[in-house]
């Protein structure tokens, strides 16, 4: 049997990200191994950079991510000009990353009371290897560099170039060896430092750029009064999507967020639709900067090597071709999804209610009625009424719902469903886009809108009799429709998607509830992607039993928008303490192991963090557990008259609907007092 590539691990990595760069590291500071590395626009351009004392063993001791970004290391350097037990010089590292740099800097610290003499070489390498070879546990083939003066270190391959500098300038200079060696005596009480920065450079220039330093297209969220975890959960999240932050290169000042880092940090249909969506109650230039991004690549042509559709939203963009560890081949600008374009609709909509102003809504239209024309002509392949997904290439993805690994779509008995597919949620997707474009083409004056509304209300009466099933515990909508149209009647999370979006009826949504709330479904710390009693359930597969953040704050989201406030607390106080027990930066997914079992979540050990999408639903949490709905055309607001257990006391601030402030307080019973905008009314449901 062939051994598999092994995907490098990162739960225990340091990380940081500033893109279309980012930094991951041992967590002593060490770039020396695995996915390690400084990497700008999926390439890496640093795969080393260690600092050794010559004849001195090293004790990291500490390590601290500061508010402003910067991370920080201290190593104790054992035996070096001590007179007693007491440890006294210590090396200290702290990193700043910036778009296209990395700086380091190297701190010696004689505490003691004699004089500390030392050698500090840094060793640093290179390999240009690309984000889907180190992805798939490999490297690129190591280069050397040149010297440049007697204080930098060059490589080139192509159009990539990194220079590495430092000052003070090393006293010796191997590049051979990729050395920088500093001779350094101190007396007791004295210190020295040098800075190492590398500069990394794609002479194509970047795929998507950064923006200008600080920019931020949403305001900032705060939570005040007493001490609750959704608080630093809000501003550490608000910080990792600065970091994520890259702009479109054919309009720079459109703004979306990068999927994630470090496997994914650039546009994402799905993703960065999903992002933006969440953060609308804190502004919508965001969502106008994603909507106009992904419209300006819309799709024009019947491609099938690309999957790209006319109106069809794309899945990713990337500079080359993708080669992933399934074997798939994925061109550099790939249309494979199933439900971004019904997305990207339901954006367009939701933007609107908060307060996009309507002369930019108005100039999206046309690509919404292309979208509309994509979900009538080219969605439905097999013309059965619903939404389905098959890779016509081979080499694309097999799965292209957003559970798109390969063994992601399964029977209860864990056989694999067979293509074309056609996924519950993508049809809940379509319903609700439908209703949404007709709410639009209404509002703007546009034909058709009550053609889509009855388009909206057969597919909903089409799923009614083909998406449920029945087991021993009731009633439940299937994962999804295989390709023989069998219920592939997996228990999972996909229908957590489903509430709110108008697809279900009332008591559909409360079957939903139910069986969310299960112990099978949750584990403590959020939803898993499948029930425990399935055949196929592994706490640690990637959409097969673990816990993905987004996907539960949806449910919760939907939940909520369903009236079913009992259900979604307690899914969101799992997620609220889960956030606390991963220091506030929720990962792209953890293990599903349930809290019985484990106090804090185990980690799925391959997550990116941050990833924009769990990022954001520290917002859409927020705006779940208040209840909170916009309709600026309108100038009405909605909100729950109480929060649940455990937010009484809070004031939210950084809210905002069309432009204006909107500032919320809890009171010690939990009474919400919603202080609107001049001109808006509130209605609060009691």
């Amino acid at each position: 049997m062939p051994a598999i590539e092994l995907q490098p691990f990162l739960h225990d990595a340091r990380l940081s990200v500033a893109a279309p760069s980012f930094c991951a590291s041992r967590p002593d500071g060490r770039i020396a191994e695995g996915a390690d590395g400084f990497y700008h626009g999926d390439r890496r351009f640093l795969s080393r950079l260690e600092a050794d004392v010559a004849g001195i063993a090293g004790a990291p001791v500490a390590a601290s991510h500061g508010e402003d970004g910067q991370l920080s290391f201290v190593t104790v350097l054992r035996g070096l000009a001590e007179r007693t037990a007491d440890p006294a010089t210590t090396l200290e590292r702290r990193r700043d990353l910036r778009p296209g740099h990395l700086v380091e800097r190297f701190t010696v610290r004689n505490a003691g009371g004699l004089t500390a003499r030392l050698r500090l070489d840094i060793r640093a390498a290179s390999d240009f290897a690309a984000m889907d070879t180190v992805k798939a546990g490999g490297t690129g083939a190591p280069l050397k560099p040149t010297a440049v003066g007697g204080d930098a270190l060059r490589w080139s391959s192509g159009p990539l170039t990194a220079v590495l500098t430092t000052t003070p300038a090393p006293d010796h200079l191997d590049p051979t060896t990729g050395t920088l060696g500093f001779e350094v005596e101190l007396a007791p009480g004295e210190s020295w430092q040098a800075v190492l920065e590398c500069t990394a450079e794609h002479h194509d220039g970047d795929l998507f750029p950064a923006p200008p330093a600080d920019t931020t297209p949403w305001n900032t969220p705060a939570v005040t009064g007493r001490e609750h975890d959704l608080g630093p959960w809000l501003a550490r999240s608000d910080h990792d999507l600065r970091g994520l932050l890259l702009t479109d290169p054919l309009h720079p000042g459109d703004t979306f967020l990068g999927a994630g880092a470090p496997w994914f940090l650039t546009l994402f249909g799905r993703d960065s639709l999903w992002a933006a969506r969440m953060l609308l109650p804190l502004g919508t230039e965001l969502a106008a900067g994603t909507l106009r991004t992904l419209a300006r690549r819309q799709g024009r042509t019947v491609d099938p090597a690309t999957e790209e559709q006319p109106g069809k939203i794309l899945h990713e963009v990337r500079r080359d071709e993708q080669h992933l560890d399934t074997g798939s081949q994925l061109p550099p600008c790939y249309y494979g999804t199933a439900d971004a374009t019904p997305l990207w609709l339901t954006l367009l909509h939701d933007a609107w209610r908060w307060g996009m102003p309507e002369n930019e809504v108005e100039e999206l239209l046309p690509h919404a009625e292309a979208a509309l024309g994509w979900l009538e002509t080219y969605a439905d392949a097999d013309g059965d009424g619903f939404l389905e997904y098959a890779d016509s290439t081979g080499r694309g993805l097999s799965n292209q719902g957003w559970k798109d690994s390969s063994d992601s779509i399964r029977f209860r008995d864990g056989r694999i469903a067979d293509a074309p597919i056609a996924l519950s949620e993508v049809q809940a997707y379509a319903h609700e886009a439908a209703h949404a474009a007709a709410a639009l083409l209404d509002a703007f004056g546009r034909p058709g809108a009550e053609r889509w509304r009855q388009w909206a209300q057969r597919l909903r009466e089409r799923f009614r009799a083909r998406f449920w099933t029945e087991d021993e515990h009731g009633r439940y909508p299937v994962v999804a429709l295989d390709r023989d149209k069998r219920r592939v009647d997996s228990v999972a999370s996909n229908m957590g998607h489903l509430l709110g979006t108008g697809l279900l009826s009332t008591e559909e949504a409360a079957l939903v509830a139910r069986r969310l709330t299960a112990p099978g479904m949750d584990s403590g710390f959020g939803l898993r992607t499948l029930d425990a009693g399935a055949a196929g359930f592994n706490p640690l597969g990637y959409h097969t039993g673990s816990v993905w953040p987004h996907d539960s704050a949806v449910a919760v989201h939907g939940l909520a928008r369903a009236g079913l406030h009992e259900a979604a607390a307690p899914l969101a106080t799992g997620l609220v303490r889960a956030a606390a027990a991963f220091d506030h930066r929720l990962p792209e997914l953890f293990a599903g192991y349930p809290r019985a079992q484990y106090a804090r979540p185990v980690p799925y050990p391959a997550s990116c963090r941050p990833q924009a999408w769990a990022a954001a639903a520290a917002v859409l949490v927020l705006q779940s557990l208040l209840g909170l709905q916009a309709d600026a055309p309108n100038r009405r607001l909605r909100v729950r008259g109480e929060v649940p257990a455990g937010y009484e006391s809070l004031r939210i601030t950084g809210l905002t609907v069309a432009g204006l402030p909107i500032e919320v307080t809890t009171d010690h019973s939990g009474a919400v007092d919603l202080r609107a905008p001049h001109g808006f009314t509130v209605t609060v449901d009691h």
